[in-house]
């Protein structure tokens, strides 16, 4: 009975979803892996799985986890020292239904306020093995791994083992997390894949095309993405976990969504708005800027898909003077120059596609030619990044590509922020009002 419902719930997804259209390879790449398996380990229903940690507003953090018992509490107990907790908290639960699926009790409880550059020991549920995190450092340096398109692939394992070996501080991942695409118990196997690192450090995400799930008349889209990976959205005055902003140690990051409205009537472009124009680039010298689709892209993968987007926000992201924007979607690796409007520009931002970080589909492997003068550097290969923000006005970004299964070091490069560079002051009343008008 069990298998009869999944197949048909994964031929209902098959038939209200859009294909992707196939690449064709000119360049030779290793094949995707197989899924992972996950052998059935049954726990007590009160212990916890899927732990998993996000900011939550400045010197707190959220921890979500999952129980199959309904009854769990959801209290964080936590402490300096081993065993000893000192400090608790109490959140709250959620759980969902998608279609012939129960989802556990999903807690959502923050903690703090917490020391900068710590290491606190906490308990989820009062019982259960401890875990163990570590805070940001309030000041500079910091650093962020960066891997978009995970999914569950023997890939995704590669990637996941070289960004534990990465000394970083935050996770940033720029959508398509699970690829469950509406079979739930594959949201349940991605939380117990990327535990050891999730309930480690915080984990920082925003949604992509894999996270809608929606099947018109049954389920809304996003249901099980917002269930499970609540973000500080509230913290950040937006009305949805879809899009959001967050501060670590001098970064203003901003998270947005590319599949909820975004034109300059919507909810979304007048909470971007006004969150940028209230980012004090004294306090937060860099200005990082995650979604899905990239605007910037010469993959014949996806080609034209953020250009909606891009005509309705990139004159805000100018204005503010955006250093950085990290996007997934195509699975492939390519960076740009600083860009505007299509073109090179000086005071415009970096954009950078890192969609490979091991998903199912394979890698997009075709290139348009000639390259555009924008793109610095291309390749179809999986991998992750690493920004390190050395100080305010120099950072250090790499991307390591997973070569038969050894982190090779591909693209390098030093960046330096649009704070220390004039722009901000050169740019024109014209071409800033935007952020200020009403």
């Amino acid at each position: 009975m069990e298998t009869k419902t999944t197949i048909s719930m994964l031929l209902l997804c098959v038939l209200l979803s859009i294909s992707l259209p196939a690449v064709r390879t000119d360049y030779v790449r290793p094949q995707p892996r197989k899924n992972l398996q996950f052998p059935w380990n049954p726990k007590h229903p009160s212990l916890p799985q899927q732990v998993h940690l996000s900011l939550a507003g400045e010197n707190h953090m959220r921890i979500s986890w999952v129980t199959d018992g309904k009854s769990a509490p959801s209290i964080v107990e936590y402490g300096t020292s081993p065993g000893e907790y000192t400090l608790s908290s109490q959140g709250e639960a959620t759980s969902y239904n998608y279609l012939f699926y129960s989802s556990g009790k999903i807690h959502h409880t923050v903690i703090g306020p917490l020391e900068h550059d710590t290491v606190y020991f906490y308990r989820c549920g009062g019982q259960g093995p401890e875990f163990q995190l570590k805070t940001p450092p309030g000041q500079f340096p910091v650093t962020f791994a960066v891997a978009g398109d995970l999914g569950q692939t023997g890939w995704t394992k590669s990637t996941l083992d070289h960004i534990d070996k990465c000394i970083y501080d935050v996770h940033l991942l720029p959508g398509d997390l699970s690829y469950a695409d509406c079979l739930q118990h594959r949201w349940d196997t991605f939380g117990e894949l990327v535990q050891p690192l999730a309930s480690a450090r915080p984990w920082m995400v925003t949604q992509g095309n894999h996270e809608k799930e929606k099947i018109p008349f049954f389920t809304d889209a996003f249901a099980s993405y917002n269930a499970r990976w609540k973000m500080p959205f509230e913290e950040s005055e937006s009305a949805s976990n879809l899009y959001y902003s967050f501060e670590v140690a001098g970064v203003h990051v901003v998270m947005l969504g590319s599949y909820t409205d975004y034109d300059e009537l919507s909810d979304q472009y007048s909470w971007l708005k006004a969150d940028l124009s209230k980012v004090d680039r004294k306090k937060t010298p860099w200005l990082v800027v995650l979604f899905h689709v990239p605007w910037y892209n010469s993959n014949y993968a996806h080609q034209g898909e953020g250009d909606g987007m891009m005509a309705a926000m990139e004159p805000l992201l100018y204005a503010a003077g955006v250093d950085l924007v990290l996007t997934g979607h195509v699975h492939a690796y390519e960076r740009s120059k600083r860009v505007n409007k299509g073109k090179s520009d000086p005071c415009g931002a970096v954009h950078i596609t890192i969609g490979d970080g091991g998903n199912r589909e394979g890698l997009a492997q075709k290139y348009v030619h000639p390259t555009p003068e924008w793109s610095v550097f291309r390749e179809a290969s999986f991998g992750h990044g690493e920004l390190k923000i050395v100080n305010s006005t120099h950072a250090f970004w790499s991307w390591h590509r997973n070569d038969d299964d050894e982190p090779v070091r591909s693209d390098q490069v030093w960046l330096n922020s649009l704070i220390g560079s004039g722009c901000l002051e050169e740019k024109t009343y014209e071409s800033r009002k935007i952020l200020f008008s009403p």
